[in-house]
């Protein structure tokens, strides 16, 4: 089978001949720049350069010969873009490894060694310490209440970090060829590649209201201002179903999978009681789904994180193909239970290494066990794509990561 041919395959629960990877195709399967580097000095790899292609998260682009290296069977269509030297700027890294950011990007360094992100205007809008990971939010739109009318959400929702220092190719949104871009470049990616091809799209609703109101009001919202919330929800529907017909039309019967994302998780439980995610958030994530499997042929993807067990049958029943990242230590989260509860319905694209305990304070012995225990609980029937739980961070240990890459090879070798 081609690397595409078992991604299909594993989202549709047929199962693969080998399990199919991921490292790098969304901003919540990726690693961090620092670990990036430090990785490709383990593998002795000299060449290339470490592009942090996500900013906020400092998430590195892996390059060719890395995802050739680990057998990784899906891509990014955002990588494709900012394929130039002049696209970036050479910057030093926390650690003092050498990087380079989109050239778009030039954050303010404070006396004290932090940096300040800005909007065009001055206006600050994110922040990261000087020996911090990655950037925090620091401008909440709405923070003092709803407006009366949301002629101004567009210039709000530009104001919050993930969208004024958006990751490739949004990046490029504003340019006025930029669908037409879109759709060549992807074009010209599947033509090259039997990778499968991924277009991350955010359609995000829960966690819009928490970046425009701030995490705490929106959580209070839910409760004592219901038709605020409703009346914001809606809003963002009409920007996200329009942002939706461009991406179908551009890249419907190119891309294999688009992803969305909505945090709906703590560690200890969903955000909200389950009555409230059905009345706000499962009709608009039906509607999501609905238009893409009617006007694409890809795939839906949903990044959440947290325990959400309880969600689970309301994000099957929205039409979610796939759930990202398994966070296997949350409540109600063990794989085992996952798999005989949900594996005929979703596919599991995440959950095959811990990475909060295992990945980056086990040995990699411990983390070879450990992956191939996952493998074999999540694997049988296919709706299994191996990814880490979330991103690779900056403690991580390259040799752990190399280890954990082995132990998936060498499940596919035993008589798979």
């Amino acid at each position: 089978m081609t690397h595409r041919e078992r991604i299909v395959a594993a989202i549709e629960h047929r199962e693969p001949d080998r399990i199919p990877i991921d490292l790098g195709a969304t901003p919540s399967s990726g690693i961090s720049a620092i670990a990036y580097g430090r990785l490709k000095q383990h593998l002795g790899m000299t060449g290339g350069a470490t592009r942090v292609y996500d900013v906020v998260q400092q998430l590195a682009q892996p390059e060719e010969a890395v995802l050739d290296h680990f057998n990784i069977a899906v891509a990014d269509i955002g990588r494709t873009f900012n394929d130039q030297g002049s696209d970036w700027v050479d910057v030093t890294l926390s650690d003092g490894q050498r990087a380079a950011y989109p050239a778009w990007f030039h954050p303010d360094r404070q006396t004290d060694g932090s940096w300040i992100a800005r909007h065009p205007d001055g206006q600050p809008l994110a922040q990261m310490p000087a020996d911090g990971w990655f950037y925090d939010q620091t401008c909440f739109p709405y923070l003092n209440g709803y407006p009366v009318e949301y002629k101004d959400l567009p210039d709000a929702m530009s104001r919050v970090l993930w969208a004024a220092f958006a990751h490739s190719p949004w990046d490029h949104a504003r340019e006025p060829d930029f669908w037409d871009q879109l759709r060549a470049r992807a074009l010209a990616l599947r033509a090259s590649t039997d990778r499968a091809l991924m277009i991350v799209c955010g359609c995000n609703l829960f966690e819009w209201g928490t970046f425009l109101r701030r995490m705490d009001n929106f959580l209070m919202d839910l409760f004592t201002e219901p038709e605020e919330v409703e009346r914001l929800l809606e809003e963002l529907m009409r920007v996200h179903l329009a942002t939706l017909e461009k991406v179908c039309a551009a890249v419907g019967d190119v891309a294999d999978i688009i992803r969305f994302g909505d945090d709906l998780g703590m560690d200890s439980g969903p955000f909200m009681p389950l009555h409230l995610y059905r009345k706000f958030f499962q009709p608009r994530h039906a509607q999501l789904c609905a238009y893409v499997h009617k006007h694409s042929s890809m795939k839906t993807f949903l990044h959440s994180c947290g325990s959400i067990f309880e969600l689970m049958p309301g994000l099957i029943e929205a039409g979610f193909d796939v759930i990202n990242p398994v966070q296997t230590v949350c409540r109600d989260m063990e794989p085992e239970k996952l798999k005989q509860h949900f594996g005929k319905d979703i596919c599991f694209w995440g959950g095959g290494c811990d990475t909060r305990r295992t990945l980056n304070k086990g040995t990699p012995d411990e983390v070879r066990t450990h992956v191939l225990e996952r493998c074999a609980i999540l694997s049988p029937g296919g709706g299994f794509v191996f990814n880490t739980v979330h991103n690779i961070l900056p403690e991580v240990p390259p040799e752990n990561i190399d280890a954990m890459y082995r132990a998936v090879e060498e499940f596919n070798g035993a008589g798979r």
